[in-house]
């Protein structure tokens, strides 16, 4: 049998403290940072939070917008303004 290697960490899998802002969209914690980016895109998609004209811009609402700013903001941008609110 071949010796198995142990398992790299995951940053993903990581759990990690979100801030009171981020909790009111994901909830408290523990949670892993998969599952924060999991949820925040669940709460985008329950409100209705993309752009019609480009769904890779984010329109956030006053919730969200506590989190990553009040204005339209791209999806790939949106990653590091939530990393932010993640300890």
């Amino acid at each position: 049998m071949a010796d198995k290697k142990p398992a790299k960490s995951n940053a993903l899998q990581r759990e990690v403290t979100v801030t009171p802002e981020l909790a009111d969209i994901t909830g408290e914690g523990p949670l892993t940072r998969a599952s924060v980016t999991s949820k925040v895109w669940d709460y985008i998609k329950k409100h209705d939070l993309q752009a019609a004209d480009d769904k890779r811009q984010i329109e956030p609402d006053d919730k969200l917008g506590k989190v990553i700013g009040k204005e339209r903001i791209s999806m790939f941008k949106m990653t590091a303004a939530i990393s932010k609110h993640i300890k």
